[in-house]
């Protein structure tokens, strides 16, 4: 077979260029002229369709002007040319109620129209009629980042050891005096929360518990976990009074309504599940995810119900119609935890790729947190604006809820004796006084942290460097 000649890729280039300029050369000399009459019709065109909402008004100004220009003398001192575009509102004339339309007031905010005025005044047929425009642009502030607030740094207080597995869950008190875990040894330990000391061990689940919510209302503890069931303690004989049967799987989260007497559940059967607290009825079976829902919770104000699933979507529920009303996808990776803010009306969910912070009612994304690259099992946020987050390699980042400035970070020290693979953290919660940090770890301990109560903003300095400007939606 002949051999095929190679060239280099210029040659070839070069080449292809050559070919169709060869081709195309021919036509050079006959250009068609330009039509005078179709080029006038073609800006008359584009003129009208750029500035249709302000064409009669120009058109108005400069009749009203030609008109005082032939008027008596002492008439057109007295009435200066009309300014047709944004002024600084300092100059009153005679014709001010006629030009109200065109010169906004010092103390509005200018209308697209009377911005665009000033483009007008190079368009064609629409000149002023003097040579130099009295026309002002006011200056459009520069957006800017707000500046963190300064938050003391958390340092570890205390370490809780006595579960057999990996503590899952956690549930603090509404008198905040005790808090509650759950771990993997199929226990439910009480603890002290002022001295650490363990006050009683429910037993009951036959698998690892994964959620623990304690009533407002009612002297009642709900735990789920993977052994499908939803049980109902009586705190005051320490024992179940109620099961909730209809989860097909594994639990993973549950919640309670603050308001009405409803507890919500989810798990790995994709679905979450609204409950009656006494009744034991299932009222609504929420079906939409495609995944293990991973985290839910209740608030009071529309959407009550809001899920985050590991098909990397977040959902927002009508509890009344038991219908979801919005569904958010802008994560790319499951989430696996979701934090209600205890004051604005505002959530977060967490993923590998970012943190998301959006607002209620229509799940409005407000802004990215990232930096924590690791998966993210789990939030807590406190009144002061500070929120955690926790990975699964045992890395906490603390964050300045408004700005997502990260002011600390570091790695849970690992209970001597364990394995280094062993730094997970699978749940945390704030103390209702937002001043303790509880922490469920891997290696079987429970971490409390509190703030530094010797730090000031000199030894631990904002270092504030705002980057690219972030999409926020205030």
């Amino acid at each position: 077979m002949e051999e095929v000649q190679r060239h280099s890729v210029h040659t070839l280039i070069f080449r292809s260029l050559k070919r169709t300029h060869d081709m195309f050369v021919s036509n050079q000399g006959a250009l068609p002229e330009i039509d005078e009459k179709l080029e006038k019709v073609r800006k008359s065109i584009k003129a009208k369709d750029c500035y249709q909402l302000v064409f009669d008004r120009v058109l108005k100004a400069n009749e009203a002007k030609h008109n005082s220009s032939a008027s008596s003398v002492s008439n057109a001192i007295e009435a200066p040319a009309t300014p047709l575009g944004i002024t600084d509102g300092n100059s009153k004339t005679a014709n001010d109620k006629n030009n109200l339309a065109l010169v906004p007031s010092g103390d509005k905010k200018p209308t697209m129209e009377t911005t665009v005025n000033n483009s007008l005044v190079s368009a064609p047929g629409m000149r002023t009629g003097s040579g130099t425009s009295n026309t002002q642009i006011i200056p459009k502030k520069a957006p800017t980042i707000p500046k963190p607030a300064w938050h003391p740094p958390w340092k570890l207080a205390r370490v809780i050891s006595g579960h057999l597995g990996w503590v899952r869950c956690i549930a603090v008190e509404p008198g905040n005096e005790w808090f509650a875990t759950g771990a993997g040894d199929r226990v439910i330990k009480i603890w002290d929360l002022a001295t650490g000391k363990l006050k009683l061990s429910l037993t009951g689940h036959v698998s690892t518990v994964r959620g623990l919510e304690v009533s407002a209302k009612h002297p009642y503890l709900f735990s789920c976990g993977e052994d499908r069931q939803v049980k109902c303690w009586d705190l005051e004989y320490n024992k179940v009074i109620r099961h909730y049967h209809g989860h097909l799987s594994a639990v993973y989260s549950l919640s309670l309504h603050p308001t009405i007497d409803v507890l919500a559940t989810s798990g790995r059967d994709s679905t979450a599940r609204i409950w009656d607290m006494r009744t034991k009825a299932n009222i609504h079976t929420l079906t939409g995810h495609t995944n293990t829902v991973a985290s839910v919770v209740a608030q009071a104000a529309n959407p009550q119900i809001i899920t985050g699933s590991h098909d990397s979507t977040v959902r927002l529920w009508d509890l009344a119609a038991g219908k979801s009303v919005c569904t958010l996808t802008n994560h790319k990776k499951s989430v696996r935890s979701i934090v209600l803010h205890p004051s604005l009306y505002m959530f977060a969910s967490a993923s590998p790729d970012n943190i998301k912070q959006w607002r209620c009612p229509e799940g409005n994304f407000v802004q990215n947190i990232s930096g924590h690259n690791a998966i993210v099992n789990c939030m807590a946020v406190n009144p002061d604006g500070v929120l955690v987050s926790g990975g699964d390699n045992g890395t906490m980042f603390f964050w300045d809820w408004r700005t997502g400035y990260n002011f600390q970070r570091f790695q849970a020290p690992v209970q001597p004796g364990s394995m280094d693979s062993e730094a997970g953290i699978f749940s945390m919660s704030f103390d209702h006084s937002g001043s303790r940090l509880i922490t469920g770890e891997a290696d079987k301990t429970i971490k409390i942290y509190k703030e530094d109560d010797e730090a000031s903003e000199e030894t631990h300095p904002v270092n504030w460097r705002p980057e690219i400007l972030k999409r926020r939606k205030f």
